[in-house]
């Protein structure tokens, strides 16, 4: 029940994020909305499977499109609401070509998304790995 009362702020916040500014300047406005808690630690699969469901049933409540790109951003931001991270991602499948995003849970599977997400090739995972590119020394 606390992830549900906590999605609903995010949710608004994240819809009022992608509403502000120019239009072809949204998808960048979400990514680094998602990216946000890129340098916190991960997520457990529970935690991140807790948010994906949150967000999507306080979703209902907006009178807007929201899709996975919006989906996924809330998601990424409740959990960073919590403290917790989890890997944005962007993909493509082909024939037909379609795009989607999601969040990956810690071992890289895709939270709460359908089997055929497997077809998706990650081509954008801007917030990288996290806690390991710390490590790495490499700049976030």
């Amino acid at each position: 029940m606390r992830w549900r009362i906590a999605a609903v702020p995010v949710v608004f916040a994240t819809a009022a994020v992608r509403a502000a500014g120019p239009r072809r300047n949204r998808f960048s406005r979400l990514v680094r909305l998602a990216c946000t808690g890129r340098d916190l630690p991960p997520a457990t699969a529970s935690q991140a499977r807790y948010a994906v469901r949150a967000v999507r049933r306080a979703a209902r409540l907006l009178p807007m499109r929201w899709a996975c790109l919006e989906d996924s951003a809330a998601a990424a931001l409740l959990l960073t609401a919590v403290r917790r991270r989890a890997e944005w991602r962007h993909g493509v499948a082909i024939d037909p070509v379609r795009l989607h995003a999601w969040i990956a849970d810690p071992e890289g599977r895709p939270v709460e998304e359908p089997a055929d997400t497997a077809l998706y090739t990650p081509t954008y995972t801007p917030d990288g790995p996290g806690p390991a590119r710390v490590e790495r020394g490499a700049r976030p």
